[in-house]
């Protein structure tokens, strides 16, 4: 890369660009790169299927509403959200529809093959590319660790309390004087000294809402509801991580061959959905929103129907998810209804 292109640009072609890391099928979990709740158990999905179920029972949905998944990479949550659906109301199968956004045709077949493994002829699944694209009367929207692979910019204010940002130069990052104002404000708006500054939450939830008539969506992801002025963008490559200032790392031998990140502004995403007109319905801990959800009332369920070897398997797998000095208190659920 010789050009000198915004940090921003850079991290988008880092994970879609033509060699991008999410342009190539990828796997996750053991033998991958990182863990998500999705890869850790089932019953992460599940619980979201209750919620799905509750849902509807309320009254909120109708019964052939439409389930979409955001960035569904192999298919996985949404199939455990659906097997669940089917065990706690299986006529709700018959009238549910389904649906993924996924841009890569080659995550697409993926998905493909994985639903048609798991349920035959039996669901018919949706692909859009975008969700500027949905078009639907109402939908329960799912997404898990979507916000932190949104484009950033990296902010910084130097000795002389300017406010820079960074620029990728022969895959150096550089510092420059920040001179968009909208991006000034919104530095100024949060209070970001130092940091990461998402690019693209408010037209997606612009999309969300412009598109679905009615909707509940729930996203889970790291991060907080306000900035800690640091630098939390990081790379992740088979399961060790390397700060973007890393002084050891080689930028260019893991571009596009690892996966980039950083924590979520909650408040950012918040503030996105309150201006497109939706209602911020909750902001709350992984644990407790699976707790909420009805997750331990799924795994009770288990153990009056298996052998006490599985469901002590499961229930050590649960425990990841819901893991105070883990994911269950590191990852947080943010929903809005609309």
């Amino acid at each position: 890369m010789n050009k000198k292109i915004p940090f921003s640009n850079y991290f988008n072609d880092w994970l879609y660009g033509k060699d991008g890391y999410y342009s190539n099928y990828k796997t996750i979990g053991k033998e991958g790169d990182f863990f998500t709740a999705v890869s850790s158990s089932r019953f992460f999905g599940g619980s979201i299927g209750k919620r799905v179920v509750d849902v509807i029972s309320e009254g909120y949905l109708p019964k052939d509403t439409t389930i979409v998944e955001v960035g569904a990479h192999h298919g996985y949550l949404l199939a455990d959200m659906i097997q669940f659906i089917f065990t706690l109301k299986p006529e709700l199968i018959g009238s549910l529809k389904f649906a993924i956004v996924e841009r890569y045709e080659h995550l697409r077949v993926k998905q493909k093959e994985y639903f048609q493994r798991c349920f035959g002829d039996e669901i018919e699944l949706i692909h859009y590319n975008d969700i500027s694209e949905l078009k639907l009367d109402s939908a329960f929207v799912v997404a898990n660790e979507i916000f932190d692979a949104f484009s950033c910019e990296l902010i910084y204010t130097n000795d002389k309390d300017i406010l820079q940002y960074a620029v990728v130069e022969d895959d150096k990052i550089i510092f420059e004087d920040l001179k968009d104002e909208k991006l000034i404000e919104h530095c100024k708006k949060y209070k970001i000294t130092k940091g990461e500054v998402a690019v693209g939450y408010e037209q997606f939830a612009l999309d969300m809402c412009q598109n679905i008539g009615r909707f509940e969506f729930v996203t889970f992801d790291y991060g907080e509801k306000y900035p800690r002025n640091d630098f939390s963008c990081r790379i992740y490559a088979k399961h060790n991580v390397y700060p973007i200032f890393d002084e050891n790392i080689d930028l260019k031998n893991l571009f596009g061959k690892s996966d980039i990140t950083y924590d979520v502004n909650f408040s950012h995403v918040i503030d996105s959905f309150k201006e497109a007109g939706a209602n911020n319905l909750s902001y709350e801990t992984q644990l407790k929103a699976l707790v909420s959800f009805g997750i331990i009332d799924l795994l009770e369920m288990l153990h009056k129907n298996v052998d006490e070897d599985i469901y002590l398997g499961e229930a050590n797998k649960v425990k990841t998810l819901l893991n105070p000095t883990g994911m269950g208190d590191r990852f947080k659920m943010v929903s809005f209804r609309k």
